[in-house]
């Protein structure tokens, strides 16, 4: 009996294996291998209270790794590229500026849909990445625009954590397990079935920052230029290696002769903060340099108190004002209108 189990356990580990081998990605063109770490096949219900306002929703971020539902990468012509301050995860999906655009487009009739592919930490190295790790194992996935919601977290890269830039793990344990997670069958059939009826709880996430606006003053764009007027050495050097991240993605763009669009970033207080104010300004200079789409966000807006949650995340008050801006230069570019 014992011998009989034993051969029965044998041929269902092999028929297993070879199911595994067949249907998994480990051999694969299109196949992840050990990037994307935890963005792929999640679900998990949030609860966040941002300022007076209780939000209880799903995060959700698809097969390919970006947020939302799942699509057919033959239909994205697209593609939102930011960090934490695009994907904004502490938000239901369609209170954030991506979703206010779409939403924009088919109000208007527009047959034009942006996907996202924000994630939290992403610097200027982390696109061009992306376009060298993450888009071509995306099998039919040929968007002609990209765009960059850029700015705040290369203005913080000299505390930033450089795993946010290459979605590798540090420990040959963890870059086992996500070559393993990548690649399994077994484990997208578990995920898929946790995702829809077990989906994971997070806990409150309470983001009130009381203390963010006491004694509130919004830099505006002409009131940078006054104030951030001069640049010494260190910033000359910073703004050095930002001028290289740019090039490097601009290798990038060419190569897979995509259309970029930049977009230049805000603080809670505007133009406050001078190493954010000097990369806009380096952003435009490129954008010009190379005939790239531009949206200088930061010459635009007039932010008020509560339109942001912390220092540089936006509350839904100051995606409605950004999300209104963006859309009528979006159009534009868009559709030649």
């Amino acid at each position: 009996m014992k011998k009989i189990l034993i051969i029965n356990l044998s041929i269902f580990t092999v028929f297993m294996f070879f199911i595994e081998i067949i249907m998994g990605y480990w051999f694969k063109e299109n196949s992840f291998g050990i990037y994307i770490r935890s963005d792929r096949n999640r679900n998990e219900f949030y609860t966040s209270r941002i300022h007076e306002d209780e939000y209880k929703y799903y995060y959700k971020r698809n097969f390919y790794g970006f947020r939302g539902n799942d699509f057919n990468p033959k239909d994205v012509e697209i593609v939102f590229q930011g960090g934490s301050t695009g994907n904004e995860r502490f938000l239901p999906e369609e209170m954030t500026i991506v979703s206010l655009l779409n939403k924009k487009f088919k109000e208007d009739n527009i047959t034009k849909i942006i996907y996202n592919a924000s994630a939290d930490g992403k610097t200027t190295n982390s696109y061009a990445n992306d376009f060298i790790y993450w888009f071509p194992k995306i099998k039919d996935f040929k968007p002609k625009y990209f765009i960059f919601y850029t700015g705040i977290n290369d203005s913080f890269l000299e505390t930033h954590p450089q795993h946010y830039d290459l979605k590798v793990g540090e420990k040959w344990n963890t870059k086992v397990e996500d070559y393993i997670k990548n690649n399994s069958f077994f484990y997208e059939i578990i995920k898929k079935i946790q995702n829809k009826y077990f989906a994971k709880k997070k806990l409150a996430y309470s983001l009130n920052y009381k203390n963010l606006y006491d004694n509130y003053k919004f830099v505006d764009y002409l009131d940078a230029n006054t104030i951030h007027n001069n640049i010494n050495e260190t910033e000359k050097e910073f703004l050095k290696k930002f001028i290289n991240r740019l090039e490097n993605l601009k290798i990038q763009i060419n190569k897979n002769n995509v259309v970029p669009i930049f977009i230049t970033q805000v603080r809670y207080d505007g133009l406050g903060d001078k190493k954010l104010f000097l990369i806009n300004e380096e952003i435009k200079k490129f954008c010009l340099l190379n005939d790239f789409y531009i949206i200088k966000l930061d010459e635009k807006i007039k932010l008020e108190e509560k339109d942001f949650f912390d220092e540089t995340h936006t509350a839904f008050k100051g995606n409605l004002k950004i999300s209104k801006i963006l859309y009528n230069d979006l159009k534009k570019i868009l559709t030649n209108f």
